[in-house]
């Protein structure tokens, strides 16, 4: 029987996730146990109206494109949809709207509530890249960016600058989640948990706040290069970057940092 990769690891996945998120299937795989411990939450914004009334802009043909950076935007857009087409892809075809992803997480989240891309960048997952892959203006030359209320404004100035015109409406806010269990608090302080998953910069923020640093055996992966940078500001060192902003390349980029900083069979926990 072939020995699974990280068998014994215990490994952080600090986000909420509804039933059994890809992460805790991919480190499964690998033999890792997932430790699903929500650090952010995304809720509403407190006031729909603006978000709404971009929906209806939207459903009416106002805009040829809608970007999303994000899976968390997804299912506030597929909610507030309801209210005028009856769903999210009945919205779009109505409106005759081109869709956009950042990348593959935000792609799938797409798909699962009817909604097939077509644009996605290859490469990195980054605002950046998807500005750089963005097509030439045609009419009507207008975007649509509904957003997290943290977003940077890296979409909305690079497709201006592209000859773009981009409404930008927050349509989800990052709050922090409730603290950590005592003994999630204990296992991180001891290195009982072997390694993190750091998914976002606000994750990257609150794990520091809520859980402080790591000890110096626990190996931590950004899943892109805002994460790393947001990582490198704070002071914590990652052992990788995923190369594919997925939980699946996450896993992957632990794997891989496992084998570079132990070159040989990948050790168990115990072994470090």
């Amino acid at each position: 029987m072939t020995a699974t990769p990280l068998a014994g690891w215990r490994v952080l996945v600090p986000r909420p996730a509804a039933g059994r998120s890809p992460a805790e299937v991919a480190l499964a795989a690998a033999g890792a146990e997932a430790v699903v411990v929500p650090l952010i939450e995304t809720v509403p914004p407190e006031d729909p109206t603006e978000l709404d009334d971009a929906l209806l802009a939207l459903e009416s043909g106002w805009y040829s494109w809608l970007v999303v950076t994000s899976p968390a935007a997804v299912p506030v857009l597929a909610d507030r949809a309801q209210e005028s087409a009856g769903s999210l892809p009945q919205l779009l075809s109505d409106g005759h709207v081109r869709v956009a992803a950042v990348g593959p997480g935000t792609a799938r989240a797409l798909r699962e509530v009817g909604v097939e891309p077509d644009l996605v960048p290859r490469g990195q997952s980054s605002s950046r890249a998807l500005v750089e892959a963005w097509p030439a203006p045609s009419a009507p030359a207008r975007v649509l960016f509904p957003r997290g209320d943290l977003a940077a404004a890296t979409i909305s100035d690079g497709l201006h600058e592209r000859g773009w015109e981009v409404t930008d409406v927050v349509a989800y806010r990052t709050v922090p989640a409730a603290p950590p269990p005592d003994d999630v608090r204990r296992d991180w302080t001891e290195g009982t948990i072997h390694a993190a998953l750091l998914t976002s910069a606000s994750t990257v923020r609150e794990l520091a706040a809520r859980l402080g640093p790591p000890p110096a055996s626990t190996l931590m992966i950004g899943i892109g290069p805002s994460t790393a940078a947001e990582a490198a500001r704070l002071g914590l060192p990652l052992a990788g970057v995923a190369t594919e902003q997925t939980m699946t390349g996450m896993v992957d980029a632990l794997t891989r940092a496992v084998s570079t900083v132990l070159p040989g069979p990948i050790p168990s926990p115990e072994e470090l």
